[in-house]
């Protein structure tokens, strides 16, 4: 199975929706987002574009901009599919233990616990793939495209290997 990762979207809708068009077109039914969305509207975007299993957990803007647990609490309550957190996100997919978060110092200390088979993080804007112990550490970069060329990543549980998408050679 492959499942996409994004982060720092800052409502970027344009840029959002290639990645979509991306996961829907390769039949991607989940996706991991290590926050900042930004915007409730962009979260309502999302969801009428992609039906799969989303896994969210808040960045410093929804922490700043969205008032958290009524943000949080509507949304579960809506959407079945969607598991939002605040802080930090866990998931098991084809038995891979998967910790996510927005912060980079988080992600390094889940990484370090050997909890984890795959730590994802954002808020730096720039991707990056390392190896802590035998957790795979990932910033999928800013899909939004700020400061650094938009990007996501993939991750195919089979082969055990994360991919990193410029969506500007995205053709």
């Amino acid at each position: 199975m492959t499942f996409a990762i994004i982060s720092d979207i800052h409502d970027n809708l344009a840029n959002l929706k290639k990645v979509i068009d991306y996961i829907n077109k390769n039949k991607i039914g989940k996706l991991i987002i290590s926050g900042d969305l930004t915007n409730p509207e962009t979260l309502s975007f999302l969801r009428k574009k992609f039906k799969g299993e989303i896994n969210y957990v808040f960045g410093n803007n929804e922490e700043y901009n969205l008032q958290g647990n009524m943000y949080l609490e509507e949304y579960k309550a809506i959407d079945k599919n969607i598991n939002i957190f605040e802080k930090t996100g866990e998931a098991k997919i084809d038995n891979l233990k998967i910790a996510f978060t927005h912060y980079p110092e988080t992600a390094k200390e889940l990484a370090r616990s050997g909890k984890y088979n795959l730590v994802f993080f954002g808020h730096t804007h720039k991707p990056a793939i390392e190896t802590i112990n035998k957790t795979i550490l990932l910033n999928p970069g800013t899909t939004g495209g700020i400061f650094y060329q938009p990007s996501f990543a993939v991750f195919n549980t089979k082969t055990k290997k994360p991919e990193l998408i410029l969506l500007n050679e995205l053709k």
